[in-house]
C-alpha cells in the first residue's frame, strides 16, 4: 500500500528542503523501498534542488505537446497511450528515487475525455510506489484537479510571522476538505529559538495544529541550491512519532 504526503505552503518557506528531508528520512528507515516525488508546484523548483531542467511534464501529455521518444505503437488504446507516455517523462534519481513533473493542470470542470484518463494514469503510476511525496502549490486544491487521490498525512509548512502564521490558517480551510480524514497539520520552519516566546503567542492567536517546529539552518544560505538540511532532518525525526506515517 502506497504511503502519501503531501507537502504544501507558500513559495519561499522551506517546502522543497522538507520534501528532500522527508526523501532521506524514507530512504534511511526503509532502504530499498521505492519513492516517488511528485512535484505538483509550478516553479519547478524541486527538479531544480537536484540540478535538473524537466521539460517533459503531466501537462506536455495533456496538451499534445509532448515529443515521444519512440513512434507510438499501435492498437493502443488511449488510456495506454497516456500510460506509456508517462513512463517516459518519469526521471531518476537514484536507484529507488524517482521525479515527475506535472506542471499546469486542467480543471475539474472541464468534461474532455483527456481529464479523467490523465487521472486514471495518475493514480496508477503512484500506487506503483511504496511511498509519494507531493511537493504542492499553495494548497491541496491545485493537486487534486490533477489526481483523485487521499493523502495520509499534509504538512502546511510555515514560517515563524504574523503573515505566514495567518497564510497557514487559510491554506488549512482550503485545504480541508480535500482531506477530510486523514492528518492535517502545521510545520513552523526557519525558527529562531531566541524568539520562541514570541512564537508560542502567534501560535496561541491563531490556533494553529503544530506538527512540530524546525529552526533555521544558516548552512541553507552556503548551498541555497540542493536545499539540504542535515538539521531539518534530524529534527523532522524528533517530531516524527506524531505523524500518520509508517513508525
Amino acid at each position: 500500500m502506497t504511503v502519501k504526503l503531501a507537502i504544501t505552503g507558500k513559495g519561499g518557506s522551506g517546502k522543497t528542503t522538507i520534501v528532500k528531508a522527508f526523501m532521506k528520512i524514507f530512504e534511511q528507515m526503509y532502504p530499498g523501498k521505492s519513492i516517488l516525488l511528485f512535484d505538483n508546484d509550478l516553479t519547478s523548483e524541486l527538479a531544480h534542488s537536484f540540478g535538473l531542467d524537466i521539460r517533459n511534464t503531466i501537462y506536455g501529455i495533456r496538451s499534445g505537446k509532448h515529443e515521444y521518444k519512440t513512434g507510438m505503437p499501435e492498437d493502443m488504446s488511449k488510456q495506454e497511450f497516456i500510460e506509456w507516455a508517462m513512463e517516459e517523462i518519469i526521471v531518476p534519481i537514484n536507484d529507488n528515487v524517482d521525479i515527475i513533473e506535472s506542471w499546469f493542470v486542467g480543471s475539474k470542470d472541464c468534461r474532455c475525455p483527456i481529464t479523467k484518463l490523465i487521472n486514471d494514469a495518475v493514480s496508477k503510476l503512484i500506487s506503483r510506489y511504496d511511498f509519494v511525496i507531493f511537493d504542492c502549490e499553495f494548497d491541496l486544491k491545485y493537486l487534486n484537479q490533477l489526481v483523485d487521490v487521499e493523502v495520509d498525512t499534509t504538512i502546511i509548512v510555515a514560517n515563524p510571522s504574523e503573515e505566514s502564521a495567518h497564510l497557514a490558517k487559510r491554506i488549512k480551510e482550503f485545504s480541508s476538505k480535500y482531506a477530510a480524514g486523514t492528518q492535517l497539520g502545521v510545520v513552523i520552519n526557519k525558527v529562531d529559538k531566541t524568539k520562541l516566546s514570541k512564537l508560542s503567542e502567534l501560535l496561541r492567536k491563531y490556533e494553529l495544529d503544530i506538527l512540530g517546529v524546525i529552526p533555521f539552518d544558516e548552512k541553507l544560505e552556503e548551498n541555497p541550491i540542493s536545499r539540504e538540511s542535515e538539521l531539518v532532518q534530524n529534527t523532522i525525526k524528533e517530531f516524527y512519532s506524531r505523524l500518520n506515517l509508517p513508525q
